[in-house]
């Protein structure tokens, strides 16, 4: 914050060119982890200048909002004609504290399922913790400022811009992980990486002959075609055993279900090999009739 001693209060320039909140009342934010963003700014603030920033947020006083790696820059309509610059940085996490936050989030397969499905799993911290670390950034990750006169640490100026701020986070919960370093492709391809999943590769589609027309393959509709016979398959087991049961986790209304799905899995797999790879007998068309 800037210390201007000599300051005198003038009225807001209010603006039609901002970023107005959604919420108009009441709690303004819905997702878990976006109200745990607001939770630890609010811890920063006294109560006048957070409310002061709920207001601004709300009328549209926010006027630009940028976010990148480790830092969201806004600008906010104050007293002045120029509006004031908020720097908010943010200081990311390591590659080896991803690395092991990675392996956390591996270990509990609902999670990589939820993560894979653009959801943020409720107890995701847990992850975190196991390792030592925090998702969401302590005071010390933490750098903020505006070119303000207030003289206090954080102004209503910066409280408006972490509201709408905790706004993005609802429409977009990876914001979260970008800001500490991370992007939700990055985190989704190292989960895959680590549990020998790999990602479609890209392949160039053969060309093949037009097919001749129906009217002159009547006689042969029924028929398989000759090159089926020649028709080769290759099936390899997957690089982790069981990759849907680890994917989803065990459910919550059973215990080791596990020891009654994997004998069934193997039984499905092989009865399908088997029914494919099995040359079938053509039924003798005089076999189900009756002797006279």
């Amino acid at each position: 914050m800037s210390w201007y001693y000599n300051y005198k209060n003038k009225p807001t320039i209010e603006t039609d060119e901002g970023i107005k909140a959604k919420s108009k009342r009441g709690a303004f934010v819905k997702s878990w982890w976006a109200t745990r963003w607001i939770e630890a700014m609010e811890q920063l603030m006294d109560r006048g200048r957070l409310q002061r920033g709920r207001r601004y947020a709300r009328k549209g006083q926010v006027v630009s909002l940028t976010e990148g790696t480790g830092e969201v820059v806004g600008k906010v309509q104050g007293s002045r004609k120029r509006p004031y610059k908020i720097t908010i940085q943010i200081k990311p996490l390591t590659d080896t504290q991803w690395e092991q936050i990675i392996e956390a989030l591996a270990a509990r397969p609902i999670f990589m399922a939820q993560l894979l499905a653009g959801e943020m799993p409720q107890e995701i911290e847990e992850a975190f913790v196991d390792v030592n670390l925090s998702l969401f950034p302590t005071v010390r990750d933490l750098t903020q400022d505006c070119n303000c006169p207030d003289w206090a640490e954080v102004c209503k100026h910066l409280a408006a811009v972490q509201y709408i701020l905790a706004e993005r986070f609802d429409e977009d919960p990876f914001l979260l992980f970008r800001l500490r370093g991370k992007t939700q492709d990055e985190i989704l391809v190292a989960l895959r990486k680590l549990q020998g999943v790999g990602g479609v590769e890209e392949t160039s589609v053969p060309e093949y002959d037009p097919p001749p027309p129906l009217s002159d393959s009547l006689n042969d509709f029924w028929g398989i075609g000759e090159e089926i016979a020649h028709f080769q398959t290759q099936i390899d087991a997957p690089e982790s055993p069981y990759p849907a049961l680890a994917r989803l986790g065990a459910p919550p209304f059973m215990e080791n279900i596990e020891r009654w799905l994997k004998p069934a899995y193997d039984e499905m797999s092989e009865t399908a090999v088997s029914t494919a790879f099995t040359d079938q007998e053509q039924p003798n068309e005089n076999e189900d009739k009756i002797a006279p």
